[in-house]
């Protein structure tokens, strides 16, 4: 019998289940399999029922029901599961063959198994796939790296059931060689997570600084989902604000306070380090998720450790508590920009060092619709870089120059008062923290430089000596003349 198969999704928990409906529904036929296999005969039963699903219990069987060149994506736990598939599935394959990871896997690993499976002459796709359980079933963003020859073979399926712009535009294209989708993907969410928190600091100080309820913080984000923060993460947080338990009372206040995560903020933090480059706001996001895991320590030491009061005075008069809610909108606006501004800094430097030839208005397009992060802001990310591609900090763009101007004084306002009141901001503050340092032609690590020297002889450059020259100073006239070696980490 011909094969009747498109691609074969292995994986039958939410998000496979989800995407291999999205994949019927754009008329391809999906060879589902999971490694209990009771669960693949429980999804043709009831979701998959009444549509083109095919079913496989076995390796053998996925193989034998896809058409050439065959394309088998894996939904599976990153790590181990990834590499045990992988080395199932490569026996069956033939040349040409596509062996595909939609899950969230550690670059590095996607770079060495595209490697890998590319040498047993088969093709590797490591991709992004953004947008939870609703995006994949009606649209995510995907984001594919790895075997650029397997790009045409998957290119009509992933942008056909990828979110789609406004003009049609699918928020799907091709990212780069070996790991660069995860990657991509990877700093997607070190920003979700400085997103989340930037929302979460605003609404910190609307209820503890101004004493506003859920009720009232809900018409406030209702009205910010309006203009320029419009985003899917300000519309969730309107609606849990919103939202009531079975007494009335609103749920978002009876959720016990310790944020969990499963670690791509924190790989994206680890990979910054690497590369060097300060994405001081993601880094304070992931932080803020470890403290808050502190949970009963925080309560003994609240009782012991004392501050000022929290309430703003501005709250109790109903025109000057208006104008703090603008100004905290404005901290927060501020503050994505150079979230974003971070982000590409640390994607320009992963370009340069693993040689990829990243499209930056092309990824923003990708984020536009369809994954977590999505939102009016990033149509004006892919205009800058439209503009100007060789754009080396998005802060530098005419138009977030010309928003941050604006938003500086509110933001200014922000930080400070929440210090004087006692209310942690630590995205809000890092982010102005980071704007004052980038925007300052002199910092003080000439006294820096000079202590490193001091102590260990590790040379320093002048201001009146051309760049790359370096000088040791004798500092207490009992040093010796060697200095150390010069290097960065």
């Amino acid at each position: 019998m011909e094969p009747k198969g498109d691609i074969a999704l292995i994986g039958l928990a939410v998000m496979g289940q989800n995407l291999i409906l999205n994949m019927n529904d754009h008329g391809f036929t999906v060879v589902a399999f999971n490694r209990t296999v009771e669960k693949v005969d429980h999804f043709l039963a009831n979701e998959a029922s009444g549509t083109k699903v095919l079913g496989a219990r076995s390796i053998e069987e996925i193989v034998a029901q896809l058409k050439k060149p065959r394309r088998v994506m894996m939904l599976v736990k990153a790590g181990r599961p990834v590499d045990d598939f992988i080395e199932q599935l490569i026996p069956h394959l033939e040349p040409g063959d596509i062996i595909i990871d939609g899950g969230n896997s550690l670059f590095e690993d996607t770079n060495r198994r595209a490697k890998h499976v590319e040498s047993k002459g088969l093709l590797y796709i490591g991709t992004g796939v953004s947008g939870g359980e609703e995006g994949a079933r009606r649209g995510p963003s995907i984001m594919p790296g790895g075997s650029s020859a397997a790009w045409p073979a998957v290119k009509p399926i992933f942008q056909g059931i990828a979110a789609k712009v406004a003009d049609g535009t699918p928020c799907c294209d091709w990212v780069g060689e070996q790991g660069a989708g995860h990657y991509v993907k990877m700093v997607h969410n070190g920003i979700e997570y400085g997103d989340m928190q930037l929302i979460c600091e605003a609404y910190n100080i609307m209820k503890n600084g101004l004493g506003m309820s859920a009720q009232e913080m809900h018409e406030v984000f209702a009205e910010w989902n309006k203009g320029d923060l419009d985003s899917y993460l300000i519309e969730i947080s309107r609606d849990i604000l919103a939202f009531k338990d079975t007494d009335g009372a609103p749920l978002v206040d009876r959720i016990l306070d310790t944020a969990g995560q499963k670690g791509t903020g924190k790989w994206t933090v680890v990979n910054s380090q690497d590369l060097g480059i300060p994405i001081t706001l993601i880094a304070e996001a992931v932080y803020s998720r470890c403290v808050s895991a502190l949970k009963d320590e925080r309560v003994k030491a609240a009782k012991k450790l004392k501050g000022p009061r929290l309430a703003i005075p501005a709250a109790s008069k109903p025109a000057k508590k208006t104008a703090f809610i603008d100004d905290i909108k404005s901290a927060l606006y501020a503050s994505k920009i150079v979230s974003y501004a971070q982000g590409y800094m640390l994607m320009r430097a992963a370009a340069a060092e693993y040689k990829w030839n990243l499209n930056y208005g092309g990824i923003a397009l990708m984020w536009r619709g369809g994954c977590i992060i999505r939102s009016r802001f990033l149509g004006k990310i892919k205009e800058a870089y439209d503009n100007n591609p060789k754009l080396t900090n998005l802060m530098l763009d005419d138009y977030f120059r010309g928003e941050i101007k604006k938003a500086q004084k509110g933001w200014r306002n922000v930080v400070a008062t929440a210090a004087k009141r006692g209310i942690p901001v630590p995205a809000f503050s890092t982010a102005l923290a980071f704007y004052d340092q980038y925007r300052s032609a002199v910092l003080p690590a000439n006294l820096l430089q000079a202590q490193r020297d001091y102590f260990g002889a590790h040379t320093y450059e002048r201001v009146d000596q051309p760049r790359g020259q370096f000088f040791h100073t004798n500092w207490t006239g009992r040093g010796g003349a060697t200095s150390s070696s010069t290097y960065n980490v």
